[in-house]
């Protein structure tokens, strides 16, 4: 038996067991449940007009573009993270405009894309906890982001996930940062 010793191995193995969960969901149920997200947009605390971040999915994620049609159709202004330095770039994302392969199956607007600072940010994640701990893929491209906004003014972070997702406890480190919320096929759940 190995010792998981570090936080990032620590990390990993909680990773891993919470990813087994999720790909062992069908289809047709992924399916499903993602579309169940929309049955909980009122419960979400996204201010009137303000910048949202979704993501396009990737694998087995949960696929929130339904959610993201309805937060368009109640007037918020959208947008999708596209990998830049130094951090994530968010690009405006519209109705009929270009999105470009970016890596790992996903998604995002084309470079000319307007840039947006984003109010909230539904986060795509492997795994959360109880306490709204976030665990995601091992990049940091969202902490590093987070960070540097925070860095003018406070983000509304919304993990979105599977209920299956759910672990006892996520291995934290001092650069990371809790969810504000986590919203599943189940509901909204704030979090602190």
């Amino acid at each position: 038996m190995t010792v998981c010793s570090s936080p990032t191995q620590k990390k990993d193995a909680v990773r891993k067991q919470a990813l087994v969960r999720r790909s062992a969901m069908s289809e047709i149920e992924r399916i499903e449940k993602s579309l169940s997200l929309v049955d909980h947009v009122d419960t979400l605390p996204i201010p009137d007009g303000a910048i949202v971040s979704g993501f396009w999915p990737i694998r087995d994620e949960i696929d929130l573009r339904p959610l993201m049609d309805k937060l368009r159709q109640k007037g918020h202004p959208l947008c999708l993270p596209a990998i830049a330095e130094p951090h994530l770039q968010f690009r405006k994302l519209e109705r009929g405009a270009e999105l470009v392969p970016a890596g790992f199956g996903t998604m995002e607007p084309a470079a000319s894309a307007e840039v947006l600072r984003p109010d909230v940010m539904l986060m795509p994640l492997s795994g959360f906890d109880r306490d709204g701990n976030r665990l995601g893929y091992g990049k940091g491209h969202y902490d590093t982001a987070i960070a540097a906004f925070e860095m003018e003014a406070p983000v509304l972070c919304i993990g979105v996930a599977f209920s299956v997702q759910e672990v006892d406890r996520v291995p934290v480190e001092a650069h990371d940062k809790p969810l504000n919320g986590i919203l599943t096929e189940v509901g909204y759940r704030a979090f602190g």
